[in-house]
């Protein structure tokens, strides 16, 4: 009976070990396990998503991202079932989508990026001396809208500027390259804060208000040719030398590359004095998509690696300019003397793209 007794203990400790064994690693997974999410992203928010920092902190909070990347007003043409979110890079083509797919409002609104013009430092010196730009010392300034407005509007060409005789790279028409406005948000918002000034500092409503500024967007994109679809293109071609010594991006393209190289002796970057601010914006699909909107949000840890990459967290200015106190001399932190121009409705935009691209 001792015997017997002794087997039915053994087996019973076994089992109570296997079960907390078990337990224990039900426990582990409950702990580990994250929900997949699946979204459309801009182009600019691919390397944001990517980075081990933001995957880990994504991980912590019980989420798996996987991110398809698509130019922000290309989005409403993709089919978006099996997908949890859209994030465009702007509020315009964001409130199309959720009307489109009934989305609740409001809208999760995580970070913000302004457009900026970057120069090469020649390019930059010889805007200021003809009064198209004010410099703030060597690696910034503001780019005067009105008159690079007035100067495209009469086809100024470089060589009709005092000073650029001296560099050699700066010939042909002066304009700004953009992307393109019918795909890309950065285009759409050029024009939007071009229109603003064309229009006599006015938001571009009706349609009289887009005839009158038509022949202007048309004359700064018609100019440039070819456009690229995503600014990430037109930055790296800056960055390697190529193309036109003016390109408007993305304020957080300039922070996140200053980030990594701590410096860049030919670049300068130019506020316009009315630009437009990117609102990146999540298009909520579910529920889970929207819990993503909200942890982007509100995370401390995954709005300071935001700032990483560039963007303004949505609500503290102070923590950019805290995060970002080593690239002062190339941004303006504050964006002081910068006036943000509103942004007229999706289907105002997409007829001026329609209208500049010809």
């Amino acid at each position: 009976m001792r015997r017997i007794a002794g087997i039915v203990l053994a087996v019973l400790l076994i089992g109570g070990v296997v079960a907390a064994v078990v337990a224990g690693r039900h426990g582990d997974d409950k702990g580990t396990a994250t929900k997949t999410v699946r979204g459309v992203i801009g182009s600019e928010k691919s390397d944001f998503f990517a980075d081990p920092d933001v995957v880990k902190a994504l991980a912590a909070k019980g989420y798996t991202v996987k991110t398809e990347a698509s130019g922000s007003w290309a989005m409403d043409g993709l089919d978006l079932k099996g997908y949890d979110f859209a994030f465009p890079s702007s509020s315009a083509p964001a409130d199309a989508l959720a009307a489109k797919y009934h989305t609740r409002q409001p809208l999760p609104r995580p970070f913000y990026s302004p457009l900026v013009v970057v120069a090469h430092r020649s390019a930059a010196q010889v805007l200021a001396a003809n009064g198209l730009a004010a410099l703030d010392g060597k690696g910034k300034g503001t780019l005067k809208m009105a008159a690079y407005l007035d100067a495209a509007r009469h086809d100024r060409t470089w060589q009709q500027l005092k000073g650029a005789a001296a560099h050699g790279e700066l010939t042909g028409t002066l304009y700004v390259t953009s992307t393109d406005p019918e795909t890309s948000n950065s285009g759409a918002l050029y024009l939007a804060a071009a229109s603003y000034v064309a229009n006599g500092g006015r938001v571009v409503a009706s349609d009289a208000d887009i005839a009158r500024t038509a022949p202007l967007l048309h004359e700064i994109v018609s100019v440039q040719g070819a456009q690229q679809p995503s600014s990430d293109s037109v930055f790296r071609d800056f960055i390697s030398g190529a193309g036109n010594p003016l390109v408007c991006l993305y304020e957080s393209q300039v922070v996140s590359l200053l980030a990594e190289q701590h410096g860049a002796d030919d670049l300068v970057v130019l506020y316009p004095d009315t630009t437009v601010n990117s609102d990146h914006t999540i298009v909520p699909l579910d529920d889970a998509g929207r819990q993503l909107g909200d942890l982007l949000s509100t995370d401390p840890a995954l709005r300071k690696l935001a700032v990483r990459h560039g963007f303004r967290p949505q609500g503290d200015s102070a923590e950019f300019v805290r995060a970002t106190a080593d690239r002062a001399a190339y941004l303006n932190q504050t964006l002081t003397g910068v006036r943000q121009a509103p942004v007229p409705t999706s289907a105002v935009l997409h007829e001026m793209a329609r209208r500049a691209r010809g």
